[in-house]
């Protein structure tokens, strides 16, 4: 019989166990106190406590210069230089405290003051909740820690992962810069911040907005998801993910990359760049295109490097590996470009081609050379190997201009007036104003110039040692009929901006925007915490909090 009210007793005890059945509230003890009395009429039901106060329940210890113990309820009020100590993780200093040894809550006012090793809270009423390890308020509260200084109308304290939880108006001021948002998590050993929803960073040198963001206020290191930037003086950069290291003034962005130039009237796209702030530099990558504003028209670059350097009035755009570019009337292909502000000169380097208008031009070496003081282009230069190619406007025939070197004039942002000059050769269909071909004019001279209008030629003048004539089609050979070096590339002219990329870096652009797109129309969720934040105490041991001085009643 014995045995089996034991088995049955053990089973209960399981069961409530597993139950969850609270077990009965452990009993405040009395550790000290100088006097100690019972006072009916004045407090019912209480022992009065008086001078050098010390109770202990389960972990926690209190003192104080007078205090109220109901023994019944298990409750205590504490008056007078309060403080409630729990292990080396929390001290709560106030003038005033209750504290449930049935609920194990604390409730504290009078100047109360939170501290733990990292941080510093003070408002008008802080709560203490053991069950759960939660500190709370929602009065307006102000952390300090060795770093920064934080407010905000109402927050949460966790004590085991020492995280601060604010969902109102919050404020981190730190001497670089100021964070602002409605919802901040705050983690004050490692000093990491997450950032959920509209949020700012504001600084003297610049302003970041995101919602979505990390921010570790120690190393001054940043994350930044969800439709964010960074703005300069003169610069704003946006990507779908941003990373920031402000000790350097580094800023890298990923997909859907733009950095956008104010003052310089420019803009630079990718999928990835890095930009260097105190060296007024950025790298772009991952269908990079530069896009300048010249004349009332949009100059398109595109390579898959981009390098734009210096400041404004000297800053130099550099674009790598089959570089193309586009302006409605002009567009070009060669191996890399140096464009430099200061000179107004753009280099294309390596197998420079040009479209201008109808007309293909080629050379070894072709520079475009703007004005610095009306902000359009000037001239072109074109050395060694010239060579000018246009369709006849009606017949199969091409015409050609082939020299030596070649000096032109823009007017109007268009390629108006051309020199060639040197070992000049020219075959040219002659036409009447009907569109009659009237013959094909093939001579030699030392030099040639051509004014063009409506993207073709208007006029042809040679000069000097001119030698050959005008001859009817059917007197000219078709192999009479091509200059030697003659290469027609009419297949390769960039018709549109978006010609300037290739067919598979468009399919990849369709793709990463899409994927931005689809981001951002999923519902913002508060990002992941990261594994550095978790781990922070294993690699470096929380320091002893430093001594509160009690508040005087």
């Amino acid at each position: 019989m014995k045995k089996s009210l034991f088995f049955i007793y053990s089973c209960l005890l399981i069961l409530s166990v597993n139950l969850g059945i609270a077990q009965a509230p452990k009993k405040i003890i009395i550790e000290n106190a100088d006097w100690s009395t019972v006072d009916q009429e004045a407090v019912p039901d209480a022992l009065l406590l008086t001078g050098n106060v010390k109770i202990n329940h389960d972990g926690v210890t209190l003192t104080c210069n007078k205090a109220y113990f109901f023994q019944k309820e298990n409750y205590l009020k504490a008056f007078g230089n309060v403080q409630i100590v729990q292990g080396d993780t929390l001290f709560l200093n106030s003038k005033y405290a209750e504290y449930s040894g049935n609920f194990k809550k604390a409730f504290a006012t009078g100047n109360p003051v939170m501290s733990s090793p990292d941080a510093t809270l003070q408002t008008d009423t802080i709560n203490f909740d053991r069950n759960v390890q939660e500190v709370y308020y929602n009065s307006k509260g102000t952390i300090i820690n060795k770093e920064n200084t934080l407010e905000s109308k109402s927050g949460r304290y966790y004590v085991a992962e020492k995280k601060f939880k604010f969902l109102t108006a919050v404020t981190i001021t730190n001497p670089k810069y100021v964070i602002k948002s409605n919802h901040l998590d705050y983690y004050s050993n490692s000093g990491h911040s997450y950032l959920f929803g509209p949020s700012t960073i504001t600084s003297k040198t610049d302003y970041i907005y995101t919602e979505k963001g990390f921010y570790d206020t120690k190393k001054n290191l940043a994350h930044f998801l969800r439709k964010s930037y960074i703005r300069y003086d003169d610069r704003l950069i946006e990507g779908d993910s941003l990373y920031y290291d402000r000790n350097k003034d580094f800023a890298s962005a990923t997909r859907n990359v733009k950095i956008t130039d104010s003052i310089n009237r420019g803009i630079v796209k990718g999928h990835y760049a890095e930009i260097y702030k105190q060296k007024d530099s950025m790298f772009v990558t991952k269908r990079a295109v530069a896009i300048n504003f010249v004349e009332n028209d949009s100059v398109y670059i595109h390579g898959k490097r981009l390098m734009v350097t210096g400041k404004e009035g000297d800053r130099i755009i550099r674009a790598f590996n089959n570089v193309r570019f586009f302006k409605t009337d002009m567009s070009g292909k060669c191996d890399s470009i140096h464009s430099s502000s200061r000179t107004a000169l753009t280099k294309l380097i390596r197998n420079p081609i040009l479209w201008n208008g109808e007309s293909q031009i080629t050379g070894d070496i072709m520079h475009l050379i703007g004005d610095n003081n009306t902000k359009k282009l000037d001239s072109l230069k074109v050395l060694n190997n010239t060579f000018i190619l246009s369709k006849d406007t009606l017949g199969t025939g091409y015409n050609q201009v082939k020299g030596l070197n070649l000096y032109g004039k823009f007017k109007d942002g268009k390629l108006h007036d051309v020199d060639v000059i040197k070992n000049t050769e020219v075959v040219y269909y002659m036409r009447n104003d009907a569109n009659e071909l009237i013959g094909i004019n093939k001579n030699v001279s030392s030099k040639i110039n051509l004014i063009l209008e409506n993207n073709g030629i208007e006029t042809i003048t040679f000069f000097n040692q001119v030698d050959g004539d005008i001859f009817p089609e059917a007197e000219l050979p078709e192999n009479a009929r091509k200059l030697r070096g003659m290469n027609w590339r009419g297949e390769e002219r960039i018709k549109s901006k978006d010609d300037i990329f290739t067919k598979e870096e468009n399919e990849e652009n369709d793709k990463l925007v899409q994927e931005g797109k689809d981001d951002n129309a999923k519902e913002n969720v508060p990002m992941k915490i990261r594994k550095e934040t978790l781990d922070y105490d294993k690699k470096k041991p929380a320091t002893k909090p430093a001594k509160t001085s009690k508040t005087k009643k």
